[in-house]
């Protein structure tokens, strides 16, 4: 898994109960039309159904996650877990060649980790300083997390305070 598809962030973004296509795109990023064939895909994949409602100004479209949808975000966030728990392990025992060997590899998952929550960030600086690189070099700082203020407070991401710009 070198790269994580952004399908995987739009159905996460669904299966948070983000259910218009505005509101995904603003939180994912992801530019309109590359949306709309996200969208489409996941529908043909049986992973997402749209529904038409009824309101004041015509008909609006819902999105929401089927079954099959929830399993497969459950299954990917879950190997995600595995890869970071592997990133963990390998900054804990030390082996400073085989962390950075393992972070290259998984470049492409980093902005999945952030968007579901995965990753503790203050490990992952701290993973940083032990290979003697910044945290740019692997995320642009326009996709760093905003803490809202000047420190880290580190601790399981749940969502409690960090604003992602995923910006793929």
């Amino acid at each position: 898994m070198d790269s994580e598809p952004k399908d995987v962030i739009v159905l996460g973004a669904i299966k948070q109960g983000i259910k218009k296509f505005e509101k995904i795109q603003k939180m994912t990023q992801i530019e309109p039309e590359e949306l709309n064939s996200i969208l489409e895909q996941l529908e043909d994949r049986g992973f997402i159904q749209t529904k038409e409602k009824k309101g004041w100004f015509g008909i609006k479209i819902e999105i929401a996650i089927t079954e099959k949808g929830v399993n497969e975000v459950e299954q990917r966030v879950h190997e995600l877990q595995t890869k970071w728990n592997q990133m963990a392990m390998l900054y804990k025992t030390g082996d400073k060649e085989k962390l950075e060997q393992e972070m290259e590899n998984n470049k492409g998952i980093i902005p999945s980790l952030m968007f579901f929550g995965i990753m503790d960030m203050m490990m992952f600086s701290m993973m940083f300083s032990m290979m003697g690189m910044a945290m740019s070099d692997y995320v642009p700082p326009e996709n760093m997390p905003d803490t809202g203020n000047d420190s880290m407070d580190g601790g399981d991401m749940d969502g409690g305070g960090f604003d992602f710009d995923i910006g793929f």
